[in-house]
């Protein structure tokens, strides 16, 4: 760092990492509405049929990695940098969970926790257990929206306890929503 660098304040870290989790709430709403928007049904033997129609498969990978990395990101990086730019202390990611729940940013950690459980599932059952597949990936398509729902409720209160409206990224439209 040169001696003219300052070090990032805890509050552009927060709205650095806001734009991107927004960015990824972009593409992952893409991806909800390719795959869940068309209305099929898409249990067990579409699951199966996956090794036969790869364009699913790939329309299927794009959800899943987006699905888990927003979730990483809010998880591991947003709430933390939101935390500090409120000069709370963090801790573990349990901890800091608990605390975005207590401030009405998260709905409930126990859902939290639960969508996380889905990764491995999301990532390694379609190639062995196609049942447990479509059940982990229809609990994804509402866990998803709750990804989206996060986002909005920290961009929310950026806006309205932080007062930095100018500042911040757009609110996602959830892909249940129109537009407002």
């Amino acid at each position: 760092m040169n001696d003219d660098q300052q070090p990032l304040l805890p509050i552009d870290r927060f709205l650095w990492t806001l734009d991107i989790v927004q960015r990824e709430g972009r593409h992952l709403r893409y991806s909800w509405e390719s795959l869940f928007a068309s209305g099929s049904d898409l249990g067990a033997d579409w699951v199966a049929s996956l090794e036969q129609h790869p364009e699913e498969a790939i329309r299927l990978e794009a959800f899943v990695s987006r699905f888990s990395r927003m979730q990483d990101t809010i998880a591991d990086k947003l709430i933390p940098r939101w935390l500090q730019s409120l000069a709370e202390r963090t801790g573990s990611q349990i901890e800091n969970l608990n605390r975005a729940e207590r401030l009405s940013v998260l709905e409930s950690t126990e859902s939290w926790l639960a969508a996380r459980k889905l990764r491995n599932q999301l990532v390694h059952e379609y190639m062995q257990d196609p049942e447990a597949f479509a059940a982990a990936l229809a609990a994804a398509r509402e866990y998803s929206l709750m990804l989206m729902a996060t986002y909005n409720r920290i961009r929310g209160f950026a806006e309205q306890r932080m007062a930095l409206e100018s500042e911040l990224p757009e609110f996602l439209v959830l892909p249940d929503q129109q537009p407002q």
